[in-house]
């Protein structure tokens, strides 16, 4: 965990991912920090260690390491401090923790992160905390739905796997206004495209795990928040113990430096596919709020600075044709495309979505959906591979 204390610079954003969080003449010199592996920090004698007077006094709390990703993370966000979790999940999970007690009631996104809904379903309610979930689309309208013990709104834009786009603005005003805690999972976006914290947010979160690692083997998370929460967060994450590993942390240093340049690359290639994928007769629809056809683009197109490579379509299907059967054949005709969780890595990957879990939103109804997370391949080879794949649901 590291408190920002740097100087906000008016630098681009890619130059600004090369030389956040870190100093090469901190260390010699030597351009990535020192991966430091630690549990135990010794102390140079008995007064310094009972009052804690240095720096570093125990691994989870800190590390040379650690330290310089969240100081890069900090600039990234424009965040008071930040701290580093072991997963997306754990992210997300750890700041509920934070700032919810028994008795408190939470408004989440409908379209929220399945495995968070879970932990909303079970770990929460075990805890007498209260969860409603609520239309992506409130806005304003959100102060229905608060009450006296809200003290905790969640919001993911664009939500998973339909990918709807909040008013975050026009939400964060209402909750703030009645005192709830604002929380954000913006991993799709990156604060690369859209940073919460400026748009009224209290905490953002991401997963590490995806574009800013990037490679497909790292799985880390990070939670950032502003001046007013970042104590009672720090606090949290102490009584824990939650921490991430160093030799994560570096390699998702390292992935930043390039975040940039790939995050480019899979929004060029992402929105050329879903451009084409729009015009066939054989899909139903596509939903990427870069498209202008997608019922959030307004928005999107109002506080966002760009949309990544992960986006949904609808197959169509005959009459009585089964939406799994369908779904499964697709996959099954691909090749190029990876049958696999997660995204934000350099190989493409697909999957058949299921929505059975959503209380308010409803799964379309014209086919199954499918989720593509769109890589660092050749556009033309993906298409290639998804026209295999259209191929094969129609035998």
């Amino acid at each position: 965990m590291n408190d920002n204390d740097q100087t906000p610079k008016t630098i681009g954003p890619n130059t600004q991912l090369v030389r956040a969080g870190y100093d090469p003449f901190d260390y010699h010199g030597f351009i990535n920090p020192p991966t430091v592996r630690a549990s135990t920090v010794l102390f140079p004698d008995a007064k310094t260690m009972e009052t804690h007077g240095q720096k570093y006094t125990y691994a989870t709390r800190g590390t040379p390491t650690t330290d310089a990703l969240c100081q890069a993370v900090n600039e990234l966000e424009g965040a008071a401090g930040t701290i580093i979790v072991p997963s997306g999940l754990a992210a997300v999970t750890l700041a509920f923790l934070t700032y919810l007690s028994p008795g408190d009631h939470a408004l989440v996104v409908d379209s929220v992160y399945g495995n968070v809904r879970h932990f909303c379903d079970t770990m929460l309610s075990r805890f007498g905390i209260t969860v409603e979930y609520y239309d992506p689309s409130v806005g304003v309208a959100i102060e229905a739905l608060i009450k006296p013990n809200t003290k905790l709104v969640h919001l993911e834009a664009p939500g998973s796997n339909t990918f709807e786009i909040q008013d975050v603005p026009a939400i964060a005003a209402v909750a703030r206004r009645h005192g709830a805690v604002v929380t954000m999972d913006n991993t799709w976006a990156t604060p690369l495209y859209f940073r919460p914290l400026d748009f009224g947010v209290d905490i953002s979160i991401q997963a590490s795990t995806k574009y800013p690692a990037g490679h497909a083997d790292i799985l880390l998370g990070t939670i950032s928040a502003n001046a007013e929460h970042w104590k009672r967060l720090r606090q949290a994450n102490g009584a824990l113990g939650i921490c991430g590993a160093a030799d994560d942390s570096y390699q998702v240093l390292r992935g930043l430096r390039t975040m940039g340049v790939r995050l480019e690359r899979h929004r060029t290639s992402a929105l050329e596919i879903a451009e084409w994928l729009e015009k066939r007769d054989d899909v139903a629809r596509v939903l990427y709020p870069a498209l202008p056809s997608f019922p959030g683009h307004e928005i999107w197109k109002r506080d966002f600075k760009g949309a990544s490579g992960v986006f949904s379509f609808v197959l169509t299907v005959e009459p009585n044709q089964d939406f799994k059967t369908k779904a499964q054949a697709f996959l099954d005709g691909l090749s190029l495309f990876g049958l696999g969780y997660s995204w934000g890595g350099f190989p493409s990957l697909a999957l058949h979505v299921d929505l059975s879990d959503r209380r308010i939103l409803q799964a379309p109804d014209e086919g199954p959906l499918l989720r593509l997370h769109i890589g660092l391949e050749d556009v033309a080879d993906l298409k290639a591979d998804l026209d295999s794949g259209f191929r094969a649901s129609q035998k």
